[in-house]
């Protein structure tokens, strides 16, 4: 008689990667839109026709060992293993997020901070070190919970913070209980009201998702948030995902029980991007006058329109400056 090996597979997470140009009605956000509508969107949304996704070697590695798959979705990706597998408390699984699509940056959100690589000499210890600045974190260690209509859903970035004096124009920022976002930079920033109950709303990729580089003693002139790249990190990563199987104190966000194994219910963590705003400009296209300019900044969508004429394409944004401090970003529409 024939030997037969059979293999259970458990889904140990799954990550999705949300972007609300893509999935907002105009000035409606996704959340809050028909459970008809949003079950629509999300068959129509494909991430990976302006993000892609993958496991660093290390984690390849890591995953071979296991006997774990990683698979793209249309929504973001997942990672299966054998139901006999066990995994150590310590093991960290990363994944490189890059940009495909440039327009992705005249849509998003934070796309106007730098990420530029340094490469700093550190004669102490005769080792340079390579950094890149203002690269987003995403972890389940210090990402935060929404509840929404009864069902809790795990956001992969932290906590929103309250403004603080360094922060520029598009951070995402709590007032009291409200969620408004700097449509210029600090000092004396404008700020626009978007909820009045922040935990309504998803939590997206903003500033306080972006570590605070410590570099050893006597390095000078590194970036003061991004992260180190290394052999497993490569230079064109826009955001890194970093997942512990436990998460102390809080076992929504862990994916093993406290025996290594796959939970029966695996966690599906979020990552939301934030579509941009502008200020709406409406010029004659045949003399190039002003005509009209909307009162306040707008949200851009693919979906819907936020105004009450032409909306704008996903065209390039322009940024208004007074010296080096930005005031506003515009959109430009020829009628």
């Amino acid at each position: 008689m024939a030997e037969r090996i059979i293999n259970r597979y458990k889904c140990l997470f799954e990550i999705r990667l949300l972007h609300h140009y893509w999935l907002d009605e105009g000035t409606t956000v996704f959340d809050l839109i028909s459970e008809e509508k949003k079950a629509q969107r999300l068959l129509a949304y494909d991430r990976r026709s302006f993000l892609e996704v993958a496991p660093t070697a290390a984690t390849a590695k890591i995953l071979s060992g296991l006997g774990g798959i990683y698979r793209d979705t249309a929504l973001g990706c997942m990672v299966v293993v054998p139901d006999t597998a066990v995994i150590s408390v310590d093991v960290v699984f990363e994944f490189v997020v890059t940009v495909k699509n440039p327009a992705f940056y005249n849509y998003s959100a934070l796309t106007l901070w730098p990420q530029s690589i340094y490469e700093l000499y550190h004669q102490p210890t005769d080792k340079t070190y390579r950094y890149k600045e203002n690269v987003p974190v995403l972890s389940n260690l210090t990402g935060t919970a929404r509840v929404q209509e009864s069902d809790k859903a795990l956001f992969l970035s932290k906590e929103i913070p309250a403004l603080a004096s360094d922060d520029r124009v598009e951070s995402l920022v709590l007032q009291g209980d409200a969620l408004a976002q700097l449509t210029s930079d600090q000092p004396g920033a404008n700020t626009e009201a978007i909820h009045p109950k922040a935990t309504d709303l998803p939590v997206s990729v903003h500033q306080g998702d972006l570590p605070v580089i410590v570099p050893p003693p006597d390095l000078i002139g590194t970036p003061k948030r991004g992260i180190t790249l290394s052999s497993n990190i490569p230079d064109n990563v826009f955001a890194l995902i970093r997942l512990s199987p436990i998460r102390i104190g809080n076992e929504d966000f862990s994916f093993t029980d406290h025996n290594g194994h796959a939970k029966t219910t695996h966690p599906v963590f979020q990552i939301r991007f934030k579509n941009r705003s502008t200020v709406w400009k409406y010029i004659d296209k045949i003399n190039g006058d002003v005509k009209s300019t909307e009162p306040k900044p707008l949200p851009l969508t693919f979906f819907g329109n936020a105004g009450t004429q032409q909306k704008p394409s996903q065209g390039l944004v322009k940024v208004a400056k007074s010296g080096s401090k930005v005031t506003q970003l515009i959109s430009e529409i020829y009628v």
